[in-house]
């Protein structure tokens, strides 16, 4: 292995900002989920209407429902959208930056502005999430492309720095850790995406005309439950066979440490599952859940960057 370091130039450090703030975005959306304020603004791109909401039912303009205003709900709401207009600022300043490589490095400008272009999307997207009253299927395609919008940023950073690390492997051993992290990566792509159909019929029911219980909110026996439970025995299954093919393969200590956060996550994944069955759905796990995958899947990307990029001699 030959390893080059050297300072990040200006657009290497806004993209991988972005990308921390992509991920600050999605915490800060779990706490929405999980704080009921998902409809805190009932309109969009306004919020009752005007840009700045009120802060009391007092200040509320006319026509609208009082019973429709929490002030907790309402600001929570917005601060997530002031969050996402501050992310497309930073994905419009990192494609701005990353014109320097237009020539040396095309591929670099179009991911960055391919990430302008979805983050304009989610944004209108979330609109409809919005107009639509928090509709199922919304919400899950909501966070599929926060998912993709973060990992093009990553590729896009990583593509300005590859550069700098080069990891010495034979075409064997790179396509065996490949083939399997990308086996990896769909499969936590696909459990995220059971999980966020679970929290949606979780959402009828906590939603629903009659208040339920919050123990009663998910059903242990819905067959949408079982499966996103059971499917975590072949991430489980994949992680056993990544480290039996990790093991005797000359890779960099980092590199190790990136397979062991992923697996030490996927644990925690699993325990706070637990945690979310047993313990009548705490707001504060739900939040965990959501980032946590979010997480796993852009190391999952990283590792694959990394280990898939071949050595320039």
């Amino acid at each position: 292995m030959n390893q080059r370091l050297s300072t990040l130039n200006r657009f290497q450090i806004v993209a991988i900002i972005t990308v921390l703030a992509t991920l600050l975005l999605i915490f800060v959306g779990g706490l929405v989920r999980a704080s009921g304020a998902g409809l805190g603004c009932p309109d969009w791109p306004k919020c009752f209407g005007v840009w700045i909401p009120p802060m009391s039912v007092e200040e509320l303009p006319s026509g609208w429902d009082p019973a429709l205003f929490n002030p907790v709900h309402t600001w929570t709401e917005y601060v997530n959208r002031l969050i996402g207009v501050a992310i497309g600022l930073l994905i419009t300043a990192t494609f701005i930056l990353s014109l320097r490589y237009r020539k040396s490095d095309p591929i670099i400008p179009i991911a960055s502005f391919s990430a302008l272009i979805l983050v304009l999307f989610q944004a209108w997207l979330g609109g409809q999430v919005v107009r639509s009253g928090l509709a199922g299927g919304m919400i899950t395609l909501h966070m599929l492309f926060a998912m993709v919008i973060v990992n093009v940023l990553l590729f896009a950073a990583w593509r300005g720095w590859k550069d700098r690390i080069y990891i010495e492997l034979t075409d064997p051993e790179r396509k065996k850790l490949v083939w399997i992290m990308v086996l990896l990566l769909a499969s936590t792509l696909i459990q995220m995406i059971l999980g966020t159909q679970v929290r949606e019929m979780i959402d009828v029911v906590k939603n629903g005309p009659v208040m339920v219980q919050r123990d009663t909110w998910l059903d242990p026996e819905a067959t949408r439950f079982l499966v996103h439970r059971s499917f975590s025995w072949i991430i489980v299954i994949l992680m056993g066979v990544f480290f039996w093919l990790q093991r005797g393969i000359s890779i960099p200590t980092w590199t190790r440490k990136i397979g062991g956060a992923i697996l030490g996550l996927f644990l925690m994944q699993i325990l706070i599952g637990i945690g979310l069955e047993r313990l009548a759905m705490p707001g504060a796990l739900q939040v965990l859940h959501l980032i946590g995958v979010a997480v796993i899947i852009c190391l999952q990307f990283t590792y694959l960057l990394v280990v898939g990029s071949k050595v320039r001699r």
